[in-house]
């Protein structure tokens, strides 16, 4: 028998983000190192909206963990063709499934590699959610989405589904 309750989704947008890291704060008393990249710009498109991620209006703030996951925590602004922003904040879970992975990971991050991170090598899930103004696109503040993800040489690309 299906669980009703059992939530399904909906493809609402594909977003690919450019970043510039900064300096990390290494090896913190609390465990693992907070890093920092800020959103050097980027462009979304899905079924209902489509636009730009503006430059600088934000970034993610890691957290690279002892046990090899990177949490992320990121805020930014993205500005649909139509002249409407909205706010998108996420969480992010980013591990690698071999052991090199994620220090792969960071070397394509830092511009260091050219090296490419297959789908399946890593786990790159968000949980997000979005601010937006009344009107055509506020369904995106009435919805959870979930995103999946995966790093490119150029930036983060990650694919969002609405939580219906």
């Amino acid at each position: 028998m299906q669980d009703p309750f059992a939530p399904t989704f909906e493809f609402a947008l594909e977003i690919r983000l450019k970043f510039r890291p900064l300096p990390k704060v290494k090896d913190m008393p609390s465990g693992g190192d907070r890093g920092m990249v800020v959103l050097d710009g980027g462009e979304f498109e899905g079924p209902l909206l489509s636009g730009i991620a503006l430059p600088g209006s934000g970034g993610d703030f890691c957290l690279f963990r002892p046990d090899g996951v990177l949490a992320g925590d990121a805020r930014y602004l993205l500005q649909e063709k139509d002249g409407s922003v909205f706010m998108l904040q996420t969480r992010a879970y980013i591990w690698g499934r071999g052991p090199e992975v994620m220090a792969k990971f960071e070397r394509i991050a830092h511009g260091l590699s050219k090296e490419q991170i297959l789908p399946e090598e890593v786990y790159f899930r968000t949980m997000t959610t979005f601010e937006a103004p009344k009107g055509r696109h506020d369904w995106l503040a009435r919805h959870a989405f979930i995103g999946v993800g995966r790093r490119t040489e150029a930036g983060n690309i990650i694919r969002y589904y609405k939580v219906l």
